[in-house]
């Protein structure tokens, strides 16, 4: 027998199961909601390092370790070829997560084994034996219960109850407590009860209890069998059947103590992290800082301390605000605004200032006397050079406090953008880290700064001084990518625009949302009603994915959808799909009773951001769309159908203001279109533009072979989802799917259309190969989306990351047009000195508020401007329309 050595709670090692835990962090966080911008799924990383920060911190080990499964192939497989066979297929969101869970590792100096033919428990087995016998404490961190054999009074297990952060310990005393058994009789305790995850056959009529009863009564697993022929009943005939299985499942199920593994548990000292590296490989995964922190904070380390010597000397200076203002009339200066960038209704409590030196003053807005205060809004209202971060939240919070704001020549925030677009979030601290790899020191901590507040006052300086050194480290990196006049000329000119248009809102007419919602209530309970007649179920509830399950099919006996750990699923792709397939009735009420919640959420929410004004402030995003659109929230504006007649009803409610004559709307027809034939240079989408033809009727001739009279809405149908599918990477059994028809109907629709307009085959083709040679694709005006997944040996992230490349320059390059037509018809109505205003954008269509007597003027110049946004070889067309609310004002 081996001597214990003296355990200490100096060594403390973890080991971590990582297939385990990174499995039960991808079943724990939905993946839609964690993947980067080229398609790469990203929940699993996410989740294991939010585990595993946790677990370091709480825990401190002095020594850790993940230990990997190296396939499905093992010594147990092949002793065993069911083991674990019966196991679906990897799923593919979860494929190339463990290669960037080892990364992370890595920078981190966290130690990872794996060994061939054999499974991360024998390599955590192997480790904690040894590390038993050397005077370590351990903790096994594993999801697999086959563990609890390891446990001792030096040895416990970290065993997930939840996801993967309710952690339950076991002990000897609470598995004994939990099986009646001690650690060393749980494999023979399993090997008769079986184990449906690794596919060991359990015996029948054996369950928990009896298996338990048996081994206690016998003492060990060989005593039991040895006497088997005593235990009467059927489930004695069922045990001595079972013997050589039982024997079987027993070997397969002890974990093997003694790999040879190129490091013992003295070699897994934690290392020092490699902060940039980590920095680094979390912006490559998309993370925020606050992930970043806590694995920092958890680790130990100062994240801020890091390459100290690299920041500016700074230094805070006490001038009145004038005197300083005027000390520096003629420099540029980094501002930076504390407040809420609320539109219409922010505010703001201090600023601060620092110049190319990095000095600085700090204030709060409380305390400026009035000559501070005229010369703070003279300087902020001219066109001295002001570098932001966020131009359009310091717009707001300055608003809030009557000053205006002009002469903003950087904006950190969206040059960081359009440097990296598709990143988490762009707040001045990610931003910081991305770039410069330091940290930033965190918020200022109270809410309204005085002079006296040396520590705040610092700190807000180190963020003026933050937007200074990043303002000309982002100018160089923009230039060096050939998108500085994209930043100068249409991004930071667009964000002040952005910025009125949120101040300004939209009217509305609340009792006309207030009667819509009454009547969606009524049409929601009324498809509710029928729907339970249908099935006679007086309760049923259509909101409940339970009760759904069990009456589409139990009692309608309907096709089962996709199968998900709660039963079958009843999403709406789900459910859309099972109703094309399967008619019924009943699917009738449940898709009408889900659009109509959807139609009496939407107005609960435009009702309640109705302000005191009695207009509605959305705020517009000019850094969340990789692509260049600008999406809209709180509320969306963008997400009101405009082809349902319930959209058209909620778009009636939007109306003309007060003082103001009528709405104008002007969009772009088949803008993505006309792109599409710009940059495929077909000559077949060319020749139907430039001859005015209808576009969808043009290539409906072509591709059915018929004369373009006898295109009929069906064919026209058809011509035009595919032509819009192609943008977005649509394959041909995509096609079938979304036109009810056979998939090789739908392939030989999209060859006949290859064949006819070769030049958009060759395009597609040619932008994604392009893409995966250069890492990105570019718009017409510059902006790039970068796509490093293109060369990904995930296939899943892989062809995402196509359809990303096949749409992005489409979609961007239509994004572009219409900021562009924005800022010309901006600058327009100002020259023409009118009070007609732009309040929306809505992805292809402005939204104009016209003044009394300058209707013809403003229409005139909204269309000439959008007409003239760029110069295409197939001519743009807008359409405009006038009316007294949204809707009238269709055209």
């Amino acid at each position: 027998m081996f001597r214990l050595g003296r355990v200490t709670e100096s060594r403390r090692l973890m080991l971590i199961d990582g297939h385990s835990m990174a499995f039960r962090a991808f079943f724990a966080i939905p993946s839609e909601n964690f993947s980067t911008s080229g398609g790469q799924t990203t929940n699993a990383v996410y989740g294991f390092l939010g585990m595993l920060s946790s677990l370091v911190a709480e825990q401190q080990p002095t020594h850790l370790a993940v230990a990997f499964d190296v396939g499905r192939k093992t010594f147990r497989s092949e002793k065993f070829p069911a083991y674990k066979a019966q196991r679906d297929a990897t799923p593919p969101e979860f494929k190339g997560q463990i290669s960037l869970i080892k990364e992370v590792l890595d920078a981190l100096g966290v130690t990872h084994l794996e060994k061939e033919k054999f499974e991360a428990d024998d390599i955590i087995a192997t480790l904690s034996t040894a590390a038993t016998g050397q005077g370590f404490r351990t903790q096994i961190v594993t999801g697999d219960r086959d563990s609890f054999q390891l446990v001792n009074d030096h040895v416990t297990v970290l065993y997930p109850k939840r996801g993967v952060s309710d952690l339950i310990h076991y002990t000897p005393e609470a598995i004994e407590e939990k099986y009646g058994l001690t650690p060393a009789q749980y494999p023979e305790f399993a090997a008769l009860r079986g184990d449906p995850s690794d596919n060991l056959p359990s015996i029948p009529r054996v369950g928990e209890k009896t298996a338990t009863k048996w081994i206690q009564q016998y003492g060990d697993l060989e005593s039991l069998l040895t006497h088997a022929y005593e235990i009467k009943g059927m489930a004695g005939e069922n045990l001595r059947a079972a013997i050589d299985q039982v024997r079987t499942n027993f070997e397969l199920t002890q974990m093997v103590r003694d790999l040879e593994l190129p490091l013992g548990p003295e070699q897994l000292q934690r290392k020092d992290i490699d902060v940039n590296a980590v920095a680094r490989s979390f912006d490559s995964l998309e993370f925020g800082v606050n992930l970043r922190e806590r694995v920092f904070n958890s680790f130990g380390v100062d994240g801020s301390a890091v390459d100290a010597d690299k920041a500016p000397d700074l230094q805070l200076e006490h001038d009145a605000v004038d005197t300083w203002l005027a000390a520096h009339a003629e420099q540029a200066l980094a501002l930076v605004v504390e407040g809420q960038a609320v539109p219409g209704a922010g505010d703001a409590s201090a600023f601060a200032l620092c110049d190319e030196s990095y000095r600085g003053i700090v204030a709060s807005f409380e305390n400026l006397n009035p000559s501070e205060e005229q010369a703070l809004g003279d300087w902020l209202a001219s066109d001295a050079p002001k570098f932001v971060h966020g131009a359009k939240a310091h717009f707001h919070m300055l608003q809030a406090r009557g000053f205006d704001l002009d002469g903003v020549e950087h904006d950190t925030e969206i040059a960081a953008y359009l440097l990296r677009p598709g990143q988490r979030t762009y707040e001045l601290k990610d931003v910081f880290q991305r770039h410069l790899q330091r940290q930033l020191a965190s918020e200022a901590s109270s809410g309204q700064l005085s002079l006296l507040d040396v520590a705040d006052n610092q700190e807000l300086l180190a963020h003026a001084a933050a937007v200074m050194e990043l303002a000309q480290t982002l100018a160089e990196q923009l230039v060096a990518i050939d998108a500085y006049e994209l930043y100068r000329d249409l991004e930071i000119p667009l964000a002040g625009i952005l910025g009125g248009m949120e101040a300004i809102g939209i009217a509305v007419d609340v009792e006309t949302l207030q009667e819509q919602l009454e009547d969606f209530k009524a049409m929601v309970a009324e498809e509710e009603e029928q729907a339970r007649k249908l099935v006679d179920e007086p309760t049923l509830n259509l909101s409940s994915p339970k009760q759904l399950q069990s009456v589409l099919f139990d009692t309608l006996g309907l096709p089962k959808t996709k199968k998900t750990k709660t039963g079958y699923s009843t999403a709406a792709k789900e459910i859309d799909a099972l109703a094309a397939k399967n008619p019924h009735p009943f699917l009738d009420h449940l898709l009408a009773h889900r659009e109509y919640t959807k139609m009496k959420s939407t107005i609960e929410g435009l009702i309640r951001a109705v302000g005191e004004d009695g207009r509605i402030h959305t705020t517009f995003h000019q850094t969340k769309a990789s692509t260049g659109r600008l999406s809209s929230t709180d509320p969306n504006l963008q997400n009101i159908p405009v082809r349902t007649e319930a959209g058209r009803k909620i778009r009636s409610a939007f109306t003309v203001g007060e003082g103001y004559e009528c709405l104008l709307t002007a969009d772009y027809s088949q803008i993505e279109m006309r792109v599409m034939a710009h940059l495929s240079e077909d000559a077949g989408l060319i020749e139907a533009y430039q001859n005015g033809e209808d576009l969808h009727n043009y290539v409906g001739s072509r591709v059915f072979d018929v004369p373009v009279g006898e295109v009929t809405p069906e064919l026209r149908r058809r011509v035009k989802a595919m032509s819009y599918g192609l943008v977005y990477g649509l394959s041909a059994f995509g096609l079938s799917q979304q036109l009810g028809i056979a998939a090789g109907e739908a392939k030989a629709i999209m060859e006949s259309y290859f064949q006819r307009f070769g030049g958009v085959k060759r395009y597609l083709d040619e932008v994604v190969e392009q893409a995966r040679h250069d890492g990105y694709t570019a718009t017409l005006f510059g902006r790039r989306r970068y796509l490093p997944e293109l060369t990904s040996e995930n296939r899943v992230a892989r062809e995402t990351a196509e359809r990303a490349a096949l749409n992005a320059p489409i979609q961007g390059t239509a994004a572009d047009i219409i900021k562009v037509a924005m800022i010309r018809v901006d600058r327009e109505l100002r020259e023409a000195n009118v009070r007609s205003r732009v309040l929306l954008q809505v992805h292809d269509e402005l939204v104009v508020e016209v003044a009394p007597g300058e209707r013809e003027l403003v229409q005139s110049i909204v269309e000439r401007e959008m007409d003239a946004a760029v110069e295409l070889t197939v001519p743009l067309e807008v359409a405009s329309g006038v009316g007294e609310d949204w809707e009238e004002a269709a055209h």
